[in-house]
């Protein structure tokens, strides 16, 4: 299995009177087709480790290869490109623009990056989301919709551009069982079927043991 994504000796330290480290000296990699999942207590660095993977943060110290391309050099719009076009994220609240639909939503992501027509961006947001249980969905607004169906909706919207990653933040935190299961069981499936990378924050023990394979952090470091 390819490597998708490699942190080097990865440091976060927010300056100040007092400089605080959120991340200390973390050496990972994640390949193709592994759904990993990272824990740790409140506090330990989940959260910071995962925006430093995802290219939303800057570590101090060390660097973050995406498809062996070391990000290190690279300037704030071709970070932003490769976020977009390699990149997918889901966090705990799913952050749907509410005066759109479902699909809207979703072909979002392929608006940004500009590469398709209306009717391709159509064409993909509605097989993504009938491929999520959502054919149904399409057309209605987030505030009609389940928490369960709109969490599904940002996951889809995380699928837009067809990364090779996907990176999750507490993606069951605001659900119920069942829905949590569903996610969790579509997050697992595509790393498993569709050969991505899948890496998910997550306090849920239960969700956790479904990995392949369990990061956990302890005040910034892997333990």
């Amino acid at each position: 299995m390819s490597v998708l994504l490699e942190a080097r000796n990865i440091t976060r330290i927010l300056p100040g009177e007092i400089p605080v480290t959120l991340v200390r000296d973390v050496s990972v990699s994640f390949r193709a087709g592994e759904f990993i999942s990272i824990t740790g207590p409140s506090g330990s660095g989940k959260s910071s480790l995962l925006y430093l993977l995802g290219l939303l943060d800057k570590p101090t110290q060390g660097s973050v290869l995406i498809e062996g391309r070391d990000t290190a050099a690279m300037d704030e719009e071709e970070l932003a490109n490769l976020r977009l076009e390699r990149l997918g994220f889901v966090f705990q609240f799913h952050f749907l623009l509410p005066e759109f639909t479902a699909l809207e939503n979703v072909t979002l992501p392929m608006r940004r990056l500009g590469k398709l027509s209306e009717k391709e961006r159509r064409a993909r947001g509605e097989k993504i989301m009938s491929e999520l249980g959502l054919g149904d969905q399409l057309n209605k607004l987030p505030k009609q919709m389940s928490g369960g169906q709109c969490q599904r909706v940002a996951v889809a919207r995380a699928l837009a551009n067809d990364p090779v990653l996907i990176l999750t933040d507490e993606p069951t935190g605001n659900l119920d069982t069942v829905s949590s299961k569903v996610v969790q069981d579509i997050l697992k499936n595509l790393a498993h079927q569709q050969n991505r990378a899948v890496v998910a924050v997550t306090h849920d023990m239960n969700f956790a043991g479904m990995a392949d394979r369990r990061i956990h952090l302890v005040d910034g470091k892997i333990v």
